[in-house]
């Protein structure tokens, strides 16, 4: 597998789950700022992360998770 390759697996992933947390959010109709006060992050950063902009640690999938009333397992489901 070439490095373009790898790359552009990696951008799928963040893009994939942007999107999912967006869903969720938007099904709890939660404002980004609300799920990051929930989280505990900056509310720019879930902006970053539904944008596909930043690469998110497994600490803050467990945040995200959790704000978003759902267990890791759970939101990884459709993945």
């Amino acid at each position: 597998m070439s490095i373009l390759q790898l790359s552009l697996m990696k951008r799928e992933i963040l893009i994939k789950f942007g999107k999912k947390v967006r869903e969720e959010r938007d099904k709890l109709d939660l404002s980004q700022e609300e799920l990051a006060a929930r989280a505990g992050v900056h509310r720019t950063y879930i902006g970053m992360i539904e944008r596909a902009e930043k690469n998110i640690t497994l600490e803050n999938i467990q945040k995200v998770c959790k704000a978003l009333n759902l267990k890791i397992g759970d939101f990884f489901v459709d993945f």
